[in-house]
């Protein structure tokens, strides 16, 4: 290469050494600003738990299903239990109820004594950080004067139609969105397809804030896909339970008249007698062998919603973390390094900047 066309190392090296001043002053401006946004920053708290996804039903297709499911291929129902695809799994946690249930559970704060919702304590309780201000009145002052503009829209209140037993769609106020944008943000789902193992994130202020969340989100996961699971199963467990309540209550009315009528009938015996107790007895005959049958399926449909039960085997537990997920060391390297890389690159400008009118002029 030409030496025009070339970089002159020891040029550059010079160049930076006689602007040593400047740089200095952008590092050290950066750091003043590093050791605030350290300062001010909000810790935050992480929380992990490692799951593997169990069904119950036949050992060799129940675990050949769960394979098939992570890798994305359906083998189709085992047990008679729907099958649900733990690549799902985020899509109910990223779900409005799912993440709507999650906020209004009570957890415990260091600022309150007793256990409080997410949404109370975002509303009520919490305090606007000051890196928080700062964002607001800075990136995000277009926002607060565009919002100061707006007319302020009222919630939305669905029509009374006097039927309650009607599906509703979810209504959700303004503050409710954005507690629930931050639930988002901090509780996730991560499924593992090759080794099959799902992990759960949680992402909190405090620690044991942190640990109850998660909990708690372990536990609606496990209910969600219970219910899901065993969706079919209770159907019919209801159904033969409903059946079997009623043939149980006319076996019993059968058995009362039959004995008034063989009580009736001891010392006194007619043709009439004869006939009505039997006709009694042939009711009877056929109600208690309905009612014996409908006791093995009862039982039959009870052990089948166990066997449907899917369980989420915990790897790793849910643990309270003892130190916070971000580092303020680490955040005053980052600004203390973008101050040095801008100094530089400002001290560099300052050769090459005529040269770049010059050649675009």
């Amino acid at each position: 290469m030409d030496d025009e066309e070339g970089i002159d190392i020891m040029a550059l090296v010079k160049q930076l050494w006689d602007g040593r001043k400047t740089i200095i002053i952008w590092t050290c401006a950066f750091i003043v600003l590093g050791f605030v946004a350290a300062l001010t920053m909000k810790r935050t708290y992480s929380v992990s738990t490692v799951m593997v996804p169990q069904v119950g039903g036949s050992k060799s297709s129940s675990s050949l299903s769960s394979l098939a499911s992570l890798a994305g291929i359906d083998l189709g129902s085992s047990a008679g239990g729907a099958e649900l695809s733990p690549l799902i799994y985020p899509q109910i946690v990223n779900s409005v109820p799912f993440r709507k249930e999650l906020m209004y559970t009570p957890v415990h704060y260091a600022k309150v004594d007793t256990a409080v919702s997410m949404f109370t304590y975002a509303t009520e309780i919490a305090k606007p950080t000051v890196m928080g201000t700062i964002k607001k009145y800075t990136i995000g002052l277009p926002g607060v004067i565009l919002g100061a503009i707006r007319k302020e829209k009222p919630d939305i209140v669905l029509p009374s139609d006097g039927a309650d037993d009607n599906p509703k769609p979810l209504v959700l106020t303004k503050d409710e969105v954005k507690v629930l944008k931050a639930i988002s943000e901090s509780v996730s789902l991560a499924v593992d397809k090759k080794e099959g193992y799902i992990t759960l994130n949680v992402v909190g202020s405090e620690p044991i804030q942190t640990a109850e969340l998660a909990m708690k989100a372990q536990q609606l996961l496990q209910e969600e896909i219970t219910r899901f699971r065993i969706e079919k199963s209770e159907s019919e467990l209801e159904y033969i339970q409903a059946r079997y309540d009623e043939i149980k209550k006319e076996t019993e009315s059968y058995q009362e008249q039959l004995a008034k009528i063989t009580d009736k009938t001891q010392n006194i015996t007619t043709t009439k007698d004869r006939i009505e107790h039997d006709r009694i007895q042939s009711k009877y005959n056929t109600s208690n062998a309905i009612y014996s049958e409908l006791a093995k399926q009862l039982e039959q449909a009870k052990l089948q919603v166990k066997r449907d039960t899917p369980v989420l085997t915990v790897i790793q537990p849910v643990t309270v973390p003892d130190r916070p997920s971000n580092s303020r060391a680490k955040t005053l390297i980052v600004w203390t390094f973008f101050g040095g890389i801008l100094g530089c690159g400002i001290v560099l400008a300052k050769n090459y900047w005529p040269k770049l009118k010059e050649q675009f002029a």
